[in-house]
């Protein structure tokens, strides 16, 4: 059987640190040092995280992390990618799920609720 790739407007805050593998609080801080980071918040104040914040985080996470950058550095790189219109390019979304295998954790979830329904 083909695997189908979930697509989805928002992710919730749990979903996009299970993704990026940061801590909530790790991204709740992000927000607060990096502006172009700003997620829309649901009627009930929950962030909701477009493709577009979990590409961003990604690059912020690639720039700390990988690059080794301090967060002023980071700033001013993105600054400078975003300029460039680097950004847009610089990760594949999807590609990052599949590395981390979260839709196929999410595919074995499904099927076994599949089966207790069928039960």
């Amino acid at each position: 059987m083909e695997e189908k790739s979930i697509k989805r407007l928002y992710y919730s805050i749990a979903e996009v640190s299970e993704i990026t593998e940061l801590k909530p609080y790790v991204l709740r801080y992000w927000e607060t040092e990096f502006p172009e980071l700003h997620p829309n918040k649901n009627r009930a104040g929950n962030r909701i995280y477009k493709k577009s914040d979990i590409q961003l985080i990604f690059a912020i996470k690639r720039l700390l992390y990988e690059d080794r950058f301090t967060i002023d550095g980071a700033k001013q790189r993105l600054r400078q990618m975003k300029e460039n219109d680097e950004l847009s390019g610089q990760l594949s979304f999807l590609g990052e799920i599949h590395k981390n295998g979260f839709l196929e954790e999410i595919r074995k979830a499904l099927v076994e609720c599949l089966e207790i329904l069928k039960k």
